[in-house]
């Protein structure tokens, strides 16, 4: 009996207890009488025999801190702001500014650069000022005062326009940093200021986020095919260029000419691009100490290396057999005049052949695009410039090892004496960069400027290089820097993209007779030399490559057009990582 008694009490004391704890029986929310756990409480409980505390009048305890009775309470205090809103007080303008105080709208604890985004200065040096600096310090889009009800362009469709915009960029040959800076400058027009665009070798993407609680609308697309065409090349740049400084451009219109530029055909067929890869090869070859008829060789050679790639590409076959394919006939043409015993230099024959093939272009977009901090896109340009040499390597090895099997004297060093022509080369210089320009497929106008920038290059390399005996390698990046420097001012004024002024004037400047000398070297089993020449090769195109993006630099940092207000000192880049 006492101990069901106890039992009793015991069942008492701790419905007791469940009672102290919360005041009340509380029930879950299904309202089936069970009791809610300890964890779901924070009252202390008191121990038995002690009187109960009173019911809190709410029944969720809470961590405000009381006010004593006699004081009185603080105001409450203002709402925290949006990231993206302005301080109190302080009035933006268009460029995201502040005209009250002198102060920017978003300062970080560091200080930002005052920049003035106005539409004198070039579009590129525009965006790519606002691409370098952070999310939160970008001024607002200058957008046009809406009527009541507008709503403005749909963001899938501005999104959409971007991308193929990029794609006919980067699918020229463009630059990653370039074509960044397009596709911001057109989103940016459009209203989206809080707009991330992403380039890859192959992918572009981009991504835009109305402010922090919206969710971000992202969109990508995919660059299969890539083909030469300086011309369309300009116009996407005079569309982008309208885009950004004209208000008027609505997506309509936009839409329209980017379709206009899709259906515009090549300006030049394709017997004289035939004809311009055979006047390359023949003026690298008098380059290199040529005579007429070396010259006609190689222009032969060259011909039929490029018909016979078409003729791959035809068939379906990658880029890298018809590169094989296009390096065969011109080697095969110095063998053929060594067997006959011509007298002739067969060295110079296939030294112009590889003039025609070397992947210039390629190789200057991809040092570039390390140099400017996308190094994913520009290992990936490397890689195809290595394959593609890989293809001009296995074309000319195979002929050239036939070659020897029957005789034929490919003597390295009869061909290694220098001959300085400096009226024949220059003006073989200057047709070089004349077809360069065709085979690159650029407009009428630019080709003139491009030709006289190539002369200008090689004389300053000669120059250089024969009468002050300046290294190669130093003289090359001179010559290549006051290239890139004289494109990018002709693109600064015109407003255009600098690479149909670049691309061909540093065709004379190209490592042809040193990959020659290479490969010659390796097929006949003397690796100490050929890996030797083939290193220079390497050296003498970074120094293209340095130097050309040191000029392009040159000219955005230190020159500006008359009425831009883009401070230079202004531009952000990335920091020295100091060794972590």
């Amino acid at each position: 009996m006492h101990e069901e008694a106890g039992e009793e009490r015991g069942d008492v004391g701790s419905d007791r207890q469940q009672g102290q704890r919360g005041g009340a029986v509380e029930t879950d929310t299904a309202g089936n009488g069970k009791p809610q756990s300890d964890e779901a409480h924070s009252a202390f409980t008191p121990p038995l025999g002690l009187p109960l505390p009173p019911a809190p009048e709410d029944e969720h305890p809470t961590s405000e801190f009381a006010v004593p009775e006699g004081f009185a309470a603080e105001p409450a205090a203002e709402p925290e702001g949006s990231a993206f809103a302005p301080p109190g007080g302080v009035k933006t303008s268009q460029n995201g500014n502040s005209t009250t105080g002198g102060f920017p709208a978003f300062t970080p604890p560091g200080g930002i650069p005052v920049v003035r985004l106005t539409k004198d200065a070039p579009w590129q040096d525009r965006m790519r000022t606002m691409l370098r600096m952070p999310l939160s310090e970008r001024p607002v889009p200058e957008r046009v005062e809406r009527q009541e009800g507008d709503s403005g362009p749909a963001v899938p469709r501005v999104l959409d326009l971007t991308l193929r915009i990029g794609e006919l960029l980067l699918a020229g040959g463009e630059g990653a940093e370039d074509v960044e800076a397009a596709m911001f400058g057109v989103a940016h027009a459009y209203g989206l200021d809080r707009c991330e665009p992403t380039v890859t070798f192959t992918l572009l993407s981009v991504s835009y986020q109305p402010s922090l609680v919206d969710d971000p609308v992202t969109a990508s697309r995919t660059v299969r095919r890539r083909a030469t065409d300086y011309t369309r090349l300009s116009a996407v740049f005079r569309l982008v260029d309208d885009i950004t400084t004209h208000e008027d451009i609505t997506l309509e219109e936009a839409y329209r000419r980017l379709a206009e530029i899709r259906r515009n055909r090549h300006p030049y067929p394709g017997w004289a691009l035939t004809v311009a890869g055979g006047g390359l090869a023949g003026a690298a070859s008098m380059l290199v100490g040529g005579e007429w008829l070396v010259f006609f060789a190689a222009a032969v050679g060259a011909m039929l290396g490029d018909r016979l790639a078409w003729l791959a590409s035809g068939r379906g076959l990658p880029e890298f057999y018809q590169f094989v394919a296009a390096a065969m006939p011109p080697a095969a043409m110095g063998v053929a005049l060594s067997l006959v015993g011509s007298g002739l230099q067969s060295s110079a024959v296939i030294t112009g052949g590889l003039f025609a093939l070397i992947p210039g272009r390629a190789l200057v977009a991809g040092v570039q695009d390390g140099l400017t901090g996308y190094y994913i896109t520009a290992a990936a340009r490397l890689l195809e410039v290595g394959y593609l040499i890989v293809g001009i390597v296995c074309g000319v090895l195979t002929v050239l090892y036939g070659g020897l099997q029957l005789d034929a004297k490919l003597n390295p060093e009869a061909a290694l004496r220098h001959v300085e022509r400096p009226p024949i080369q220059i003006v073989a210089a200057m047709v070089l960069a004349l077809t360069f320009s065709i085979l690159l497929q650029q407009e009428r106008h630019t080709v003139l400027f491009a030709t006289l920038n190539g002369g200008v290059a090689w004389v300053v390399y000669a120059a250089l290089a024969d009468t002050a005996n300046v290294p190669p390698v130093a003289a090359t990046t001179v010559a290549a820097g006051l290239v890139g420097l004289f494109g990018q001012l002709q693109s600064r004024y015109r407003f255009a993209s600098a690479l149909p002024y670049v691309t061909a004037a540093i065709g004379p400047l190209l490592p042809g007779s040193a990959t020659y000398f290479g490969l010659l070297a390796l097929a006949q089993g003397n690796l100490d030399r050929g890996v030797a020449h083939l290193t220079q090769a390497a050296a003498l195109a970074l120094a293209i490559a340095i130097g050309v993006n040191l000029g392009n630099e040159s000219a955005r940092l230190f020159l500006k057009l008359p009425g831009a207000t883009i401070d230079p000192s202004g531009r952000r880049a990335a920091k020295r990582t100091r060794g972590f």
